[in-house]
């Protein structure tokens, strides 16, 4: 199972935020590109693809495993490998350190995502190649993580969050004002965040130029920020709801897309107009053709509102409407508006806890659980029982099937009886999968689509092996504006199996 961060819509829902959101990591990152796109999918255990370090084990070759390990793992995949080492190799030389070494990892990720560690040690999601466009614009992610580097923002950014921690401590304990230390500590937040902020907006600045010095087109940082903007605003529709309003949020650590296009196309226009510099789409189309697009069949895959693990060889159905994406820790799922919740993962009991048991003994803090009821999906030991706090309801299942049980965790603000027989029905659609089911289960990947004449993003979408939206998905994965037309003889990215 593998997930970006969902972020539920009441933020006072403190146990349903516990339960429902993914982890975060806390590694010294020197910056991010995703833009609230999507954080990196967290693994709890080195895949089999995960490369290993001989020799001495250091600081940085521990975080670069932890890094790998926590994001699927390596992704290799040559053609795209060559064109980044082509690309980093100009934006080194071009860059205000033109002596630091880069090394550029691809995660097996489907998240959308990039940063850098500040020994040089830089990454890229598979996510965040599918969704670039040309190599001007891969170039402008890289030459963002590279001006963190050479500008010491992780060194900066860690200093200061260690003075602010340390500011609050004192207050707190050595003048035994708990009061007064929170206020401190939040008002250290504040500091960091709008520190954080403000590098963003500096390593955009200096990428813009690090980009044009190195032959590239500078207007590639802004088309791929809209890029970013329309793939929030995107999975925004999706869950039904309003675009954030980032630019309002003072404790956000990156500034809103819009912001940052309008700085990013400044910094270009001060170099000069459009058509300056290479952009190379054919190049870079061609070095993503054929990458795998989405989760990874090995971690588990999402089909609209469908979750199959060939793998382990399970799936189930959410309740219609549903968004759901995964992790490696738990596939999560919105209701449009938020007014619905799944999360469905699995643990491993002692031999001696029967499901009766581990069903009541309380996962979710502050609620009352009735009695269990017993199901049998598929003619597995299953129990399902309905447990009910001041804000939310949950309809709870544990399902035993071999060594693993499996938990269903359904919550709806309001519980009526059409929502919990929504929930009931997902919960009786987890079956096994057959051998033949497994066997016909293809990872999606990214591949080349010439238009032609009279073809429309409709039926551009009508190509892609995505079931849910795939007009709007079309759209977002080419970069492309509401209503734009399509180009007769243009190749566009299409997804298929």
């Amino acid at each position: 199972m593998s997930l970006p961060r969902v972020m539920f819509p009441d933020p006072t829902v403190r146990p349903l935020r516990r339960l429902l959101a993914a982890c975060g990591v806390a590694l010294a990152l020197a910056g991010c590109a995703s833009d609230h796109v999507g954080v990196g999918t967290l693994r709890g255990k080195a895949p089999a693809g995960a490369p290993r370090v001989a020799g001495v084990d250091t600081p940085g070759s521990r975080d670069h495993r932890n890094l790998v390990s926590m994001f699927g793992g390596e992704y290799r995949y040559g053609q795209a490998e060559r064109m980044l080492n082509d690309v980093m190799a100009r934006l080194t030389a071009a860059s205000e350190r033109p002596d630091q070494s880069y090394r550029v990892t691809i995660l097996n990720s489907p998240a959308v995502n990039a940063f850098a560690l500040p020994n040089g040690n830089l990454y890229v999601t598979r996510g965040l190649l599918a969704l670039a466009n040309d190599t001007s614009e891969i170039a402008a992610v890289m030459a963002h993580e590279v001006a963190h580097v050479s500008a010491n923002h992780a060194v900066a950014r860690a200093e200061l969050q260690r003075r602010a921690e340390l500011v609050s401590r004192v207050v707190a304990e050595v003048l035994e004002d708990p009061a007064a230390g929170q206020a401190a500590q939040a008002t250290g937040q504040f500091n960091l965040a709008s520190f954080s902020r403000a590098q963003e907006l500096e390593a955009d600045q200096i990428g813009v130029r690090t980009l044009a010095k190195a032959g590239f087109d500078p207007f590639g940082a802004a088309r791929f920020l809209g890029s970013l903007g329309r793939q929030a605003a995107m999975r925004s529709a999706l869950l039904g709801e309003k675009p954030s309003q980032q630019s309002m949020n003072f404790l956000s650590t990156h500034p809103s897309t819009p912001e940052r296009v309008a700085q990013a196309l400044a910094a270009a226009r001060a170099i000069g107009g459009p058509g300056l510099g290479e952009s190379d789409r054919g190049r870079y189309l061609a070095a993503i053709d054929g990458i795998t697009y989405g989760d990874d069949p090995a971690e588990g895959m999402v089909r609209g509102t469908r979750f199959l693990h060939p793998h382990l060889g399970f799936t189930f159905t959410a309740p219609p409407g549903f968004v759901l994406e995964n992790s490696a820790v738990a596939v999560v799922g919105l209701a449009p508006g938020g007014a619905q919740a799944l999360r469905f993962d699995s643990v491993k009991l002692p031999d001696d806890t029967t499901l009766e048991a581990y069903l009541s003994s309380g996962w979710i803090e502050g609620v009352k659980v009735s009695p269990p009821e017993s199901l049998e999906p598929e003619g597995l030991d299953g129990l399902t029982t309905v447990a009910r706090g001041d804000d939310w309801t949950f309809r709870l299942a544990a399902i035993r099937s071999g060594a693993a049980v499996y938990r269903f965790i359904l919550a709806a603000r309001t519980l009526t009886p059409e929502v919990d027989r929504q929930f009931r029905r997902s919960i009786a659609s987890f079956r096994t999968l057959t051998a033949q089911e497994i066997a016909s289960i293809r990872p999606l990947r990214v591949a080349l689509a010439s238009a032609k004449p009279g073809d429309t993003p409709e039926t551009m979408g009508g190509r892609m092996a995505i079931p849910d939206h795939p007009v709007e998905r079309f759209m977002a994965l080419n970069g492309l504006e509401r209503n734009a037309a399509i180009r007769p003889g243009q190749t566009y990215k299409i997804v298929v199996e």
